[in-house]
Protein backbone atom coordinates (compact mmCIF):
# COMPACT_ATOMS: atom_id res chain seq x y z
CA UNK A 1 0.00 0.00 0.00
CA UNK A 2 1.52 3.12 -0.87
CA UNK A 3 2.27 5.80 1.82
CA UNK A 4 -0.39 8.17 0.03
CA UNK A 5 -3.10 5.19 0.23
CA UNK A 6 -2.23 4.41 3.68
CA UNK A 7 -2.97 8.15 4.70
CA UNK A 8 -6.20 8.45 2.93
CA UNK A 9 -7.51 5.22 4.66
CA UNK A 10 -6.25 6.92 8.04
CA UNK A 11 -8.29 10.35 7.40
CA UNK A 12 -11.58 8.11 6.56
CA UNK A 13 -11.12 5.92 9.88
CA UNK A 14 -10.59 8.83 11.74
CA UNK A 15 -13.36 10.63 10.51
CA UNK A 16 -15.42 7.34 11.13
CA UNK A 17 -14.55 7.24 14.31
CA UNK A 18 -16.19 11.10 15.08
CA UNK A 19 -19.18 10.10 13.22
CA UNK A 20 -18.19 12.32 10.66
CA UNK A 21 -20.00 10.39 8.06
CA UNK A 22 -20.21 12.37 5.26
CA UNK A 23 -16.62 13.26 4.79
CA UNK A 24 -15.93 9.67 5.77
CA UNK A 25 -18.09 8.21 3.10
CA UNK A 26 -16.16 10.77 0.36
CA UNK A 27 -13.03 9.63 1.81
CA UNK A 28 -13.59 5.52 1.62
CA UNK A 29 -15.83 6.56 -1.90
CA UNK A 30 -12.21 7.50 -3.13
CA UNK A 31 -9.90 5.00 -1.43
CA UNK A 32 -12.35 2.20 -2.91
CA UNK A 33 -12.05 3.76 -6.90
CA UNK A 34 -9.34 0.60 -7.43
CA UNK A 35 -12.16 -1.83 -6.01
CA UNK A 36 -9.74 -4.41 -5.20
CA UNK A 37 -9.99 -4.35 -1.31
CA UNK A 38 -12.96 -5.60 0.37
CA UNK A 39 -12.38 -4.09 3.97
CA UNK A 40 -12.64 -0.36 2.15
CA UNK A 41 -15.95 -1.58 0.51
CA UNK A 42 -17.26 -2.67 3.35
CA UNK A 43 -16.27 0.44 5.61
CA UNK A 44 -17.59 2.41 3.01
CA UNK A 45 -21.32 0.88 3.19
CA UNK A 46 -21.32 1.21 6.82
CA UNK A 47 -20.68 4.91 6.21
CA UNK A 48 -23.49 5.01 3.98
CA UNK A 49 -25.74 3.19 6.26
CA UNK A 50 -25.16 5.36 8.83
CA UNK A 51 -26.21 8.21 6.75
CA UNK A 52 -29.56 6.92 6.04
CA UNK A 53 -28.57 5.61 2.33
CA UNK A 54 -29.38 2.10 2.46
CA UNK A 55 -29.53 1.93 -1.84
CA UNK A 56 -26.32 3.14 -1.66
CA UNK A 57 -25.03 1.11 0.94
CA UNK A 58 -26.40 -2.04 -1.13
CA UNK A 59 -24.17 -0.95 -3.98
CA UNK A 60 -21.01 -0.92 -2.15
CA UNK A 61 -21.84 -4.41 -0.24
CA UNK A 62 -22.66 -5.63 -3.68
CA UNK A 63 -19.36 -4.42 -4.99
CA UNK A 64 -17.45 -6.10 -2.17
CA UNK A 65 -19.46 -9.40 -2.28
CA UNK A 66 -18.48 -9.62 -5.96
CA UNK A 67 -14.40 -9.71 -4.38
CA UNK A 68 -15.60 -12.01 -2.10
CA UNK A 69 -19.43 -13.67 -2.33
CA UNK A 70 -18.98 -16.17 1.00
CA UNK A 71 -18.02 -13.27 3.25
CA UNK A 72 -19.93 -13.43 6.50
CA UNK A 73 -19.94 -9.68 7.54
CA UNK A 74 -20.79 -8.37 3.83
CA UNK A 75 -23.60 -11.26 3.32
CA UNK A 76 -25.25 -9.99 7.17
CA UNK A 77 -24.78 -6.10 6.26
CA UNK A 78 -26.56 -7.17 2.94
CA UNK A 79 -29.27 -8.83 4.42
CA UNK A 80 -29.72 -6.19 7.06
CA UNK A 81 -29.87 -2.98 4.44
CA UNK A 82 -32.74 -5.43 2.23
CA UNK A 83 -34.60 -5.87 5.52
CA UNK A 84 -34.15 -2.35 6.04
CA UNK A 85 -35.48 -1.03 2.58
CA UNK A 86 -38.07 -3.62 2.90
CA UNK A 87 -37.21 -5.30 0.06
CA UNK A 88 -39.38 -9.02 -0.04
CA UNK A 89 -35.74 -11.11 -0.31
CA UNK A 90 -34.29 -9.45 3.51
CA UNK A 91 -35.41 -13.28 4.67
CA UNK A 92 -33.72 -15.35 2.02
CA UNK A 93 -30.74 -12.78 2.53
CA UNK A 94 -30.37 -13.55 6.32
CA UNK A 95 -30.07 -17.57 5.10
CA UNK A 96 -27.17 -17.44 3.20
CA UNK A 97 -25.51 -14.89 5.95
CA UNK A 98 -26.37 -17.28 8.23
CA UNK A 99 -24.84 -19.96 6.45
CA UNK A 100 -21.50 -18.48 6.35
CA UNK A 101 -21.19 -17.86 10.34
CA UNK A 102 -17.85 -18.83 11.21
CA UNK A 103 -17.73 -21.25 13.99
CA UNK A 104 -16.90 -20.00 17.97
CA UNK A 105 -19.15 -16.84 19.58
CA UNK A 106 -19.36 -13.38 17.85
CA UNK A 107 -18.93 -10.14 19.49
CA UNK A 108 -22.14 -9.30 21.54
CA UNK A 109 -23.19 -6.34 18.97
CA UNK A 110 -22.74 -8.52 15.78
CA UNK A 111 -24.82 -11.58 17.86
CA UNK A 112 -27.60 -9.20 18.88
CA UNK A 113 -27.95 -8.66 15.55
CA UNK A 114 -27.86 -11.98 13.91
CA UNK A 115 -30.34 -13.11 16.16
CA UNK A 116 -32.96 -10.39 14.54
CA UNK A 117 -31.85 -11.65 11.08
CA UNK A 118 -32.56 -15.38 12.27
CA UNK A 119 -35.91 -14.24 13.17
CA UNK A 120 -36.75 -12.53 9.65
CA UNK A 121 -35.17 -15.65 8.00
CA UNK A 122 -37.63 -17.88 10.16
CA UNK A 123 -40.46 -15.91 9.11
CA UNK A 124 -39.65 -15.84 5.81
CA UNK A 125 -39.16 -19.71 5.59
CA UNK A 126 -42.29 -20.51 7.49
CA UNK A 127 -44.16 -18.02 4.95
CA UNK A 128 -42.88 -19.72 2.00
CA UNK A 129 -42.94 -22.96 3.05
CA UNK A 130 -46.92 -22.84 3.71
CA UNK A 131 -47.31 -21.42 0.02
CA UNK A 132 -45.02 -24.56 -1.03
CA UNK A 133 -47.67 -27.03 0.89
CA UNK A 134 -50.68 -25.19 -0.09
CA UNK A 135 -49.40 -25.29 -3.79
CA UNK A 136 -48.48 -29.35 -3.16
CA UNK A 137 -51.01 -30.27 -1.53
CA UNK A 138 -53.53 -32.07 -4.13
CA UNK A 139 -50.35 -33.44 -5.60
CA UNK A 140 -49.10 -34.99 -2.12
CA UNK A 141 -52.64 -36.22 -1.13
CA UNK A 142 -52.47 -38.41 -4.35
CA UNK A 143 -49.40 -40.02 -3.18
CA UNK A 144 -48.97 -43.31 -1.38
CA UNK A 145 -47.55 -43.12 2.05
CA UNK A 146 -43.64 -43.17 0.51
CA UNK A 147 -44.52 -41.18 -2.17
CA UNK A 148 -45.81 -38.40 0.29
CA UNK A 149 -42.73 -38.56 2.98
CA UNK A 150 -40.10 -38.33 -0.28
CA UNK A 151 -42.15 -35.15 -1.83
CA UNK A 152 -42.57 -33.85 1.46
CA UNK A 153 -38.29 -34.39 2.13
CA UNK A 154 -37.80 -32.62 -1.10
CA UNK A 155 -39.52 -29.90 0.01
CA UNK A 156 -38.09 -29.47 2.99
CA UNK A 157 -34.93 -30.26 1.12
CA UNK A 158 -35.37 -27.32 -1.07
CA UNK A 159 -35.94 -24.86 1.87
CA UNK A 160 -32.83 -25.94 3.28
CA UNK A 161 -34.58 -26.92 6.44
CA UNK A 162 -32.57 -30.81 5.38
CA UNK A 163 -30.08 -31.71 3.12
CA UNK A 164 -28.97 -35.37 1.09
CA UNK A 165 -27.20 -37.82 2.93
CA UNK A 166 -25.97 -40.47 1.41
CA UNK A 167 -24.20 -44.01 2.10
CA UNK A 168 -20.91 -43.58 3.22
CA UNK A 169 -19.76 -46.91 4.05
CA UNK A 170 -16.30 -47.34 5.91
CA UNK A 171 -15.56 -50.52 4.09
CA UNK A 172 -17.71 -52.07 1.29
CA UNK A 173 -19.89 -50.10 -0.61
CA UNK A 174 -21.97 -51.74 -3.77
CA UNK A 175 -23.00 -49.40 -6.19
CA UNK A 176 -26.24 -48.43 -7.57
CA UNK A 177 -28.50 -49.48 -4.62
CA UNK A 178 -31.45 -47.01 -3.16
CA UNK A 179 -30.30 -44.75 -0.46
CA UNK A 180 -32.81 -44.62 1.87
CA UNK A 181 -32.42 -43.37 5.31
CA UNK A 182 -35.55 -45.01 6.65
CA UNK A 183 -36.95 -47.82 4.18
CA UNK A 184 -40.72 -48.02 3.86
CA UNK A 185 -42.52 -51.08 5.79
CA UNK A 186 -43.98 -51.91 3.08
CA UNK A 187 -40.66 -53.46 1.70
CA UNK A 188 -40.53 -55.60 4.94
CA UNK A 189 -43.90 -57.62 5.26
CA UNK A 190 -42.20 -59.82 7.90
CA UNK A 191 -42.07 -56.57 10.53
CA UNK A 192 -45.72 -56.94 12.07
CA UNK A 193 -44.57 -60.89 12.72
CA UNK A 194 -40.85 -59.41 14.32
CA UNK A 195 -43.26 -56.83 16.18
CA UNK A 196 -45.79 -59.28 17.31
CA UNK A 197 -43.49 -61.27 19.26
CA UNK A 198 -42.25 -58.29 21.14
CA UNK A 199 -43.15 -59.63 24.71
CA UNK A 200 -41.40 -63.19 23.70
CA UNK A 201 -38.17 -61.41 22.71
CA UNK A 202 -38.55 -59.23 25.83
CA UNK A 203 -38.59 -62.54 28.08
CA UNK A 204 -35.91 -63.91 25.94
CA UNK A 205 -33.78 -60.73 26.45
CA UNK A 206 -34.76 -60.87 30.18
CA UNK A 207 -33.69 -64.56 30.80
CA UNK A 208 -29.93 -63.87 28.78
CA UNK A 209 -29.19 -60.96 30.74
CA UNK A 210 -30.00 -62.95 34.43
CA UNK A 211 -28.18 -66.01 33.19
CA UNK A 212 -24.70 -66.84 34.95
CA UNK A 213 -22.86 -67.35 31.95
CA UNK A 214 -24.48 -64.42 29.86
CA UNK A 215 -21.59 -62.65 27.68
CA UNK A 216 -21.65 -58.61 27.63
CA UNK A 217 -19.02 -56.97 25.53
CA UNK A 218 -18.59 -53.68 24.46
CA UNK A 219 -20.63 -52.95 21.26
CA UNK A 220 -17.78 -51.46 19.62
CA UNK A 221 -14.07 -53.22 19.56
CA UNK A 222 -11.57 -52.56 17.38
CA UNK A 223 -7.61 -52.16 17.51
CA UNK A 224 -7.09 -48.33 18.80
CA UNK A 225 -4.33 -48.58 16.16
CA UNK A 226 -7.14 -48.47 13.33
CA UNK A 227 -7.52 -46.02 11.07
CA UNK A 228 -10.68 -45.17 12.98
CA UNK A 229 -12.10 -42.09 14.64
CA UNK A 230 -15.91 -41.97 14.35
CA UNK A 231 -16.11 -44.56 17.83
CA UNK A 232 -12.95 -43.03 19.35
CA UNK A 233 -15.14 -42.67 22.73
CA UNK A 234 -17.04 -45.69 22.39
CA UNK A 235 -14.39 -47.96 21.31
CA UNK A 236 -14.47 -51.07 24.03
CA UNK A 237 -17.03 -48.30 25.85
CA UNK A 238 -19.04 -49.99 28.66
CA UNK A 239 -21.85 -47.74 28.39
CA UNK A 240 -22.56 -49.21 24.89
CA UNK A 241 -22.53 -52.82 25.40
CA UNK A 242 -24.07 -55.64 23.89
CA UNK A 243 -25.53 -59.33 24.01
CA UNK A 244 -24.62 -60.90 20.84
CA UNK A 245 -26.70 -63.86 19.93
CA UNK A 246 -25.28 -63.98 16.24
CA UNK A 247 -21.82 -62.58 15.38
CA UNK A 248 -20.38 -61.68 12.42
CA UNK A 249 -22.31 -65.74 11.43
CA UNK A 250 -20.77 -67.37 14.46
CA UNK A 251 -23.99 -68.33 17.08
CA UNK A 252 -22.80 -67.00 20.23
CA UNK A 253 -23.80 -69.99 22.78
CA UNK A 254 -23.45 -68.47 25.95
CA UNK A 255 -26.67 -66.18 24.96
CA UNK A 256 -28.48 -67.47 21.90
CA UNK A 257 -29.11 -71.02 24.63
CA UNK A 258 -31.54 -68.53 25.89
CA UNK A 259 -33.95 -67.28 23.10
CA UNK A 260 -34.77 -70.13 20.89
CA UNK A 261 -37.85 -68.40 20.06
CA UNK A 262 -35.80 -65.40 19.04
CA UNK A 263 -33.25 -67.53 17.03
CA UNK A 264 -36.71 -69.11 15.02
CA UNK A 265 -38.03 -65.62 13.66
CA UNK A 266 -34.27 -65.00 12.68
CA UNK A 267 -34.57 -68.26 10.55
CA UNK A 268 -37.52 -66.81 8.00
CA UNK A 269 -36.17 -63.73 7.33
CA UNK A 270 -33.66 -63.01 4.59
CA UNK A 271 -30.00 -62.11 6.67
CA UNK A 272 -27.09 -61.81 4.61
CA UNK A 273 -24.66 -65.37 5.06
CA UNK A 274 -21.05 -63.91 4.11
CA UNK A 275 -18.55 -65.64 6.41
CA UNK A 276 -16.92 -63.73 8.84
CA UNK A 277 -19.00 -61.00 8.71
CA UNK A 278 -23.05 -61.91 9.12
CA UNK A 279 -25.57 -62.66 9.77
CA UNK A 280 -25.54 -60.53 13.24
CA UNK A 281 -28.21 -59.93 16.00
CA UNK A 282 -27.92 -58.77 19.48
CA UNK A 283 -29.53 -57.14 22.03
CA UNK A 284 -28.26 -53.37 22.30
CA UNK A 285 -27.62 -51.82 25.59
CA UNK A 286 -27.08 -48.05 26.23
CA UNK A 287 -26.36 -47.22 29.69
CA UNK A 288 -28.37 -43.81 30.96
CA UNK A 289 -27.33 -40.04 29.88
CA UNK A 290 -25.53 -41.83 26.69
CA UNK A 291 -24.80 -40.65 23.56
CA UNK A 292 -23.52 -42.82 19.99
CA UNK A 293 -22.00 -39.72 18.35
CA UNK A 294 -22.86 -39.70 14.54
CA UNK A 295 -21.02 -42.62 12.46
CA UNK A 296 -21.86 -45.08 9.85
CA UNK A 297 -21.66 -48.85 9.08
CA UNK A 298 -19.30 -50.86 7.02
CA UNK A 299 -21.37 -52.22 4.16
CA UNK A 300 -24.15 -50.71 2.16
CA UNK A 301 -25.07 -54.46 0.92
CA UNK A 302 -27.33 -54.92 3.90
CA UNK A 303 -29.34 -52.88 6.21
CA UNK A 304 -30.53 -53.02 9.88
CA UNK A 305 -33.35 -53.58 11.63
CA UNK A 306 -34.01 -52.15 15.25
CA UNK A 307 -36.95 -53.76 17.64
CA UNK A 308 -37.45 -51.28 20.57
CA UNK A 309 -37.71 -53.57 23.83
CA UNK A 310 -37.17 -50.89 26.62
CA UNK A 311 -37.40 -47.32 25.90
CA UNK A 312 -37.34 -45.41 28.86
CA UNK A 313 -39.05 -41.27 27.63
CA UNK A 314 -37.13 -38.79 25.45
CA UNK A 315 -34.50 -42.18 23.75
CA UNK A 316 -34.41 -40.89 20.31
CA UNK A 317 -32.60 -41.88 17.38
CA UNK A 318 -31.34 -39.82 14.15
CA UNK A 319 -31.00 -41.31 10.60
CA UNK A 320 -29.84 -38.79 8.24
CA UNK A 321 -31.97 -35.86 8.65
CA UNK A 322 -34.81 -38.03 9.93
CA UNK A 323 -35.20 -38.39 13.99
CA UNK A 324 -37.53 -40.71 15.07
CA UNK A 325 -38.02 -41.88 19.03
CA UNK A 326 -37.90 -45.52 19.94
CA UNK A 327 -41.11 -46.89 20.85
CA UNK A 328 -41.67 -50.31 22.36
CA UNK A 329 -42.46 -52.58 19.89
CA UNK A 330 -42.39 -50.15 16.89
CA UNK A 331 -39.85 -51.78 14.72
CA UNK A 332 -37.91 -50.30 11.27
CA UNK A 333 -35.52 -50.84 8.95
CA UNK A 334 -32.86 -48.16 8.06
CA UNK A 335 -29.51 -47.93 6.36
CA UNK A 336 -26.36 -47.69 8.67
CA UNK A 337 -24.20 -46.33 5.80
CA UNK A 338 -26.03 -43.41 6.30
CA UNK A 339 -24.63 -41.17 8.90
CA UNK A 340 -26.90 -42.01 12.50
CA UNK A 341 -26.32 -41.77 16.31
CA UNK A 342 -28.86 -41.98 19.40
CA UNK A 343 -29.54 -40.46 22.63
CA UNK A 344 -30.55 -42.28 25.70
CA UNK A 345 -30.84 -38.60 27.84
CA UNK A 346 -32.64 -40.67 30.80
CA UNK A 347 -31.77 -42.59 34.11
CA UNK A 348 -33.07 -45.56 32.53
CA UNK A 349 -31.15 -48.46 30.56
CA UNK A 350 -32.46 -48.37 26.98
CA UNK A 351 -32.61 -52.06 25.15
CA UNK A 352 -33.16 -52.38 21.39
CA UNK A 353 -33.31 -56.16 19.54
CA UNK A 354 -31.21 -55.33 16.30
CA UNK A 355 -30.11 -57.38 13.34
CA UNK A 356 -29.00 -57.25 9.79
CA UNK A 357 -30.55 -58.26 6.36
CA UNK A 358 -30.02 -57.55 2.87
CA UNK A 359 -30.21 -54.72 0.80
CA UNK A 360 -33.52 -55.74 -1.33
CA UNK A 361 -32.14 -54.13 -4.16
CA UNK A 362 -29.37 -56.83 -4.73
CA UNK A 363 -30.29 -59.70 -7.29
CA UNK A 364 -29.31 -63.21 -5.99
CA UNK A 365 -25.95 -63.05 -8.11
CA UNK A 366 -24.95 -60.09 -6.69
CA UNK A 367 -25.35 -61.19 -3.46
CA UNK A 368 -23.08 -63.85 -4.08
CA UNK A 369 -20.63 -61.02 -5.41
CA UNK A 370 -20.94 -59.28 -1.82
CA UNK A 371 -20.22 -62.79 0.03
CA UNK A 372 -17.51 -63.60 -1.78
CA UNK A 373 -15.48 -60.46 -1.26
CA UNK A 374 -16.52 -59.23 2.27
CA UNK A 375 -15.95 -62.99 3.03
CA UNK A 376 -12.54 -62.40 1.82
CA UNK A 377 -12.15 -59.94 3.58
CA UNK A 378 -14.20 -59.39 6.50
CA UNK A 379 -11.83 -59.43 9.26
CA UNK A 380 -10.64 -56.10 8.38
CA UNK A 381 -14.13 -54.85 9.65
CA UNK A 382 -14.71 -53.49 13.18
CA UNK A 383 -16.35 -55.66 15.51
CA UNK A 384 -20.25 -54.91 16.14
CA UNK A 385 -22.63 -55.23 13.87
Amino acid sequence: MSAERAALLSEADRALAAQDFARAAALFEDAAKDGDDLSVLLRLAGAHRALGRPRVALDAVHRALALAPLDFTALMLRANLLERIGDPNAGEAWGHAIAQKPDGALPPQLDAVLAGGERCHAAWLGAKEAALEARMADIEARADTDGAARIARFRSNALRRTRPYHSEPTHFHFPGLREREFHPRALFPWLEMIEAATDAIAAELEAAMTAERAELVPYVRYAAHQPLDQWRDLNHNPDWTAIHLLRSGQRVEANARHCPRTLALLEELDQPVIPGASPNAMFSLLAPGTAIPPHVGYNNARLVCHLPLIVPDGCWFRVGAETRDWRRGEAFVFDDTIEHEALNPSDQLRVVFIFDIWHPDLLPVEREAVAALIGSDAGGAPEGL
